[in-house]
C-alpha cells in the first residue's frame, strides 16, 4: 500500500497483475462486451491509480473497493449516451457472442472463490446481491422490475452486504 500510495509503477503492475482478471470478470458480467469491458477496465484501474489515496484498509479490503470502483464504472458506462446508441445497433452475432463469452466469465468469477461464498446466501439475499452487483440494477429498478418493496430489497441488501462480510472476516 505503501508503494501504491507512492504512486510506484511497480506497485501499479502488481496491482493490475492480481486484481484485473477478478475485476474484468465483474465488468463483463455487467456490461456484457468484451470490448465495453476492456475500454471500463482501464478505466477502473486508472481510477484506483488517480484515487489511491481515497482507500482505507480500516472501511474494507482493497479488492472490495476495486469491486465497487468496477461496479459504478459498469453501470455508468452501460447508462451512457455512447452505449445506449450502439445497443440499438448490435448485430445478432454480437449478442450470440455474448451469450457465448458468459460462461468464461463465470469460471472468472469462480475462480476466485465468490461464488461459493454467495451459495451460504439465502436465495432472496443472493438475488438482490446478484442483481445489484452482477447485472448493475440499481435497488428502485430491482424493486421495479421484479415487484419487490424499495424497503424490502434496501434490507435484503443491507442483510447481505452484512452476512458477506462476517463470512469472509
Amino acid at each position: 500500500m505503501k508503494e501504491l500510495k507512492a504512486q510506484k509503477s511497480s506497485a501499479f503492475e502488481y496491482l493490475y497483475d492480481n486484481y484485473s482478471a477478478a475485476i474484468y470478470g465483474v465488468i463483463v458480467r455487467i456490461v456484457k462486451s468484451e470490448e465495453v469491458a476492456q475500454e471500463v477496465l482501464h478505466d477502473v484501474f486508472m481510477k484506483a491509480w488517480k484515487n489511491i489515496n481515497a482507500y482505507s484498509a480500516e472501511k474494507g479490503r482493497l479488492y472490495t473497493w476495486l469491486v465497487n470502483i468496477s461496479r459504478n464504472a459498469s453501470i455508468d458506462k452501460l447508462r451512457s449516451k455512447e452505449i445506449k446508441k450502439t445497443g440499438k445497433t448490435d448485430s445478432v452475432s454480437d449478442n450470440v457472442h455474448t451469450i457465448d463469452n458468459a460462461n468464461s466469465t463465470e469460471l472468472s468469477i469462480d475462480g476466485i472463490g465468490l461464488e461459493k461464498v454467495l451459495d451460504k446466501l439465502s436465495d432472496e439475499l443472493r438475488f438482490v446481491i446478484d442483481q445489484m452487483y452482477f447485472k448493475g440494477y440499481t435497488q428502485t429498478e430491482i424493486s421495479e422490475e421484479f415487484d419487490i418493496p424499495l424497503g424490502t430489497v434496501k434490507t435484503r441488501a443491507r442483510t447481505a452486504m452484512r452476512t458477506l462480510r462476517e463470512l469472509l472476516l
